[in-house]
């Protein structure tokens, strides 16, 4: 592996050039090339997705982008290229072999109405093979093996055109045929190079398979590329290999999409008047593959904090000790994550995309733990190494890096303490059940009253020689989860923002709230958040004491009177630096491109009560909202209020 001071040679050449790639090389190459080809450049969404209520988090490049690929026009045109971060916490428990991660940045580029499929995989090949140095030979693909129950062909156009990529490239591309992932493990590689997949692997739409499509909805066949690392077929993944096995030889590494139909009435499907173009590809993924080691951990990303933990722990991360290495790239993942999710403003706390932070920082914690790291000084030398390694990038990361450190290590302190209590309370269960067994009641009790993880409770099981019989844990984790998932488990499916009618009556009242906010409290206010559904709206913003009553009245009472005043609502698309020069109000945090949206609340720009940089949409008068009424205000983590609203 290499560290920070190894990375170049005096002359800046790289070490082992020949196959070794730094992930911002491949970044910065990335967007160059899609620039050259007429694309523009635009920022990353913030990791915390605004006006959302479908999601917690940025999941995907696609995700920020869906309402200019359902027909929106965006400001930048329809040429589109940006790398954005992402998080997913559904990989959580992932995170520990050589290829997941929490958080991951993903390549992205776009067609809205533009090129097709033959530009975009030329284009891709070309970049992978002619600009980074991939291995064309190295490189596998699939595509649509078509649906006949919904009448949807075969995509031989996209196979054909990788035929002729990989012609050029002097390599003869046989196509096999894999529909199901059962016949895929049966019928194996066959000499193939191009392979067609069913709806399950190779089909895109927001609701999954053709036949869950709602009418109306628009979707299509994609095309993944993956790579081959060339190791030995584990057969506990079934008898033959192919590109979609699990068993670590082959890797994904980009997908277009190929957004094309849209479902009628009668279930069947049409061709789209504009279709769409959407590539994602996992940059990280994208550098294991450029230096041919499928360990995306030994990138250069992770190498900073890799190194501090192997200073601290006296350990070293090697395959020698899989126990030791799996717990290095939980603690280095979950690190990367936290550190982005609160350059976001997200604060831990017990629900929602603050449960997500705090569980990432106590998992995190507790793998140094077993590190036998009491202590956690070696938060902020990680931070300090990710502030480093991304702030030339993500500014945020380096302007915010001493609050970064301060937020997780006093998290890290107090779930230290509670580490301290669970082993107390541990030490009390056994005695009470005479220091013999322990079942799964026992752990769940330990896991959600004290924070203590089963597998802790299992590693101190078997020091004490205490006898374990967890079996019945997960029934009772399960009715645990069902509970907490009831009134929020939308919350966490990805998707396009609702927008329903109600929805956009709260967005735009959501405008006049931010505004309210700021003639009533004052302009230190900034907006940390928005959650908004057909229901209601949820500001979150940064302050620290409670509002009281008085000042709540006020808040409503402006938002009631522009609401009465009947202001039109309209939007302008001007240059960043134009846009700012109006005074609109906007993320510090975030990247804007060249051209931005500007709604405005009032008779113009230049005399509105309201301007914000926003994707929309909004009502197209303030009269259309009803009466605005505050129902709770409250505090979600420190310095940080929350407000939720209705309109009746």
């Amino acid at each position: 592996m290499l560290t920070r001071n190894d990375r170049f040679g005096r002359a800046g050449t790289l070490p082992h050039a020949s196959i070794y790639m730094f992930v911002d090389q491949i970044r910065n190459r990335f967007l160059k090339f899609y620039e050259k080809r007429g694309h523009r450049i635009i920022p990353s969404a913030p990791i915390v997705p605004e006006n959302d209520p479908t999601t917690l988090f940025t999941g995907s490049g696609m995700q920020p982008l869906l309402p200019f690929l359902l027909g929106a026009k965006h400001p930048a045109g329809t040429r589109l290229v940006d790398v954005q971060k992402c998080f997913r916490a559904e990989d959580i428990e992932e995170v520990g072999d050589n290829r997941h991660t929490t958080f991951f940045e993903m390549l992205g580029n776009w067609s809205l109405g533009d090129y097709f499929k033959e530009e975009q995989l030329s284009w891709f090949f070309e970049f992978l093979t002619k600009d980074i140095g991939i291995p064309a030979e190295k490189l596998y693909v699939t595509v649509f093996a078509g649906d006949d129950k919904n009448k949807l062909p075969r995509d031989t156009e996209s196979a054909a055109i990788w035929k002729k990529v990989f012609a050029d490239a002097r390599i003869e591309a046989k196509d096999v045929s894999l529909d199901t992932e059962e016949n895929a493990s049966e019928v194996g590689m066959q000499g193939g190079r191009i392979f067609y997949y069913g709806v399950k692997k190779n089909w895109w739409s927001r609701a999954g398979s053709p036949e869950h499509m709602p009418v109306g909805e628009p979707g299509g066949p994609d095309s993944e590329v993956f790579y081959d690392f060339g190791t030995a077929h584990d057969k506990k993944f079934g008898p033959e290999c192919h590109p979609n096995c699990d068993c670590g030889r082959f890797l994904e590494i980009g997908n277009s999409v190929f957004m094309e139909y849209r479902k009628v009435l009668g279930g069947t499907f049409e061709k789209l008047p504009a279709r769409n173009v959407d590539f994602g590809g996992g940059l990280e993924r994208i550098a294991a593959a450029r230096s041919n080691d499928p360990d995306v951990f030994k990138t250069d990303v992770f190498q900073g904090s890799i190194s501090v933990l192997e200073k601290v722990s006296g350990k070293k991360y090697t395959a020698d000790d899989p126990d030791v290495q799996k717990k290095f790239r939980i603690i280095v993942d979950h690190m990367r994550a936290s550190a982005f999710i609160i350059a976001d403003g997200v604060m831990p706390a017990n629900k929602e995309r603050g449960y997500a932070l705090r569980r990432l920082i106590r998992r995190a914690c507790f793998k140094a733990y077993q590190l036998k790291l009491h202590t956690v000084d070696w938060v902020s030398w990680i931070i300090e190494e990710l502030a480093k390694t991304y702030g030339g990038f993500y500014n945020g990361l380096e302007d915010k890096k001493t609050e970064i450190a301060k937020i997780i290590l006093d998290e890290a302190k107090r779930f230290n303490e509670t580490l301290e209590t669970g082993m107390k309370m541990f030490s009390h269960i056994a005695h009470k059940k005479g220091g013999e067994s322990l079942s799964g009641e026992d752990a769940f009790v330990l896991f959600t009253t004290y924070g203590f993880p089963l597998e802790l409770t299992l590693e101190v099981a078997k020091e004490k020689e205490i006898e374990a019989d967890f079996k019945d844990f997960t029934d009772y984790m399960k009715k645990h989860q069902d509970t907490s998932r009831a009134g929020s488990e939308k919350k966490f499916k990805g998707g396009l923002a609702d927008t329903s009618e109600l929805s956009v009556k709260y967005h735009t009242a959501t405008h006049l709230l931010h505004q309210a906010l700021h003639d009533v409290l004052g302009e230190h206010i900034s907006q940390k958040g928005s959650n908004i559904t057909p229901e209601r709206l949820r500001f979150d913003f940064a302050y620290t004491e409670k509002m009281t009553d008085e000042q709540k009245k006020k808040v409503e009472t402006l938002v009631n009177e522009k609401i009465k005043a009947a202001l039109p609502v309209n939007k302008v698309v001007l240059s960043k630096e134009k846009a700012l020069s109006t005074g609109a109000r906007h993320s510090f945090n975030e990247k804007y491109g060249d051209e931005v949206n500007v709604y405005y609340i009032g008779d113009s720009l230049e005399a509105a009560y309201s301007k914000e940089f926003c994707g929309g949409p909004h009502v197209s008068n303030t009269s259309q909202l009803g009466h605005f009424k505050i129902t709770k205000e409250e505090a979600i983590s420190q310095g940080v209020r929350r407000i939720k609203a209705v309109l009746e």
